[in-house]
């Protein structure tokens, strides 16, 4: 059995995935309507990778003996104006999902349950992965952003993005 607060932090995480892969798909939808395919296509990816994360605190809870409650997700009610906004949300988004993956890993460690801790550095690792790529994001719409062949050229590499499911393996 895992200990309750932990538990409870490990069960809120799941909706926590679930609103980063709404906000995704909300950002996925905003370049599909700008003309932006390649965009659009990177979020979607971007989403169904955050969807699995859910799924994946999901299982480590229920491999634990938890029951698993899954509460309401919240509507994404960012504002997005321009073609920045959905990547400058977005790096703001993974800080927000980076300080709270840190929060429960602080909890296991003030507890010595190494066995979510074991569990949450593979999602250490990959916060400072999406960390990076929407840093990498940002610096290249602003380095070809403002230039339609740049734009355009940058687009098509988004467009080949595909979606790779998770290496951690919970059975």
């Amino acid at each position: 059995m895992l200990d309750r607060k932990v538990a409870k932090l490990l069960e809120e995480q799941i909706t926590k995935e679930l609103y980063s892969a709404y906000l995704y798909l909300d950002f996925s939808n905003y370049y599909k309507d700008a003309g932006l395919d390649g965009f659009a296509n990177w979020y979607y990816v971007q989403a169904q990778e955050e969807r699995d994360h859910a799924m994946l605190f999901m299982k480590f809870l229920q491999n634990n003996g938890e029951k698993v409650k899954l509460y309401a997700v919240d509507q994404p009610d960012k504002e997005l104006k321009c073609n920045m906004d959905p990547l400058r949300e977005g790096m703001k988004h993974e800080i927000y999902v980076t300080s709270l993956i840190n929060t429960i890993y602080k909890a296991a460690y003030e507890i010595s349950d190494f066995r979510t801790m074991q569990f949450l550095d593979w999602f250490i690792k990959e916060q400072g992965e999406e960390e990076k790529n929407a840093d990498d994001m940002i610096k290249k719409m602003e380095l070809f952003g403002t230039d339609a062949k740049g734009l355009y050229m940058l687009d098509n590499e988004l467009k080949a993005r595909v979606y790779t499911a998770p290496s951690l393996i919970l059975d």
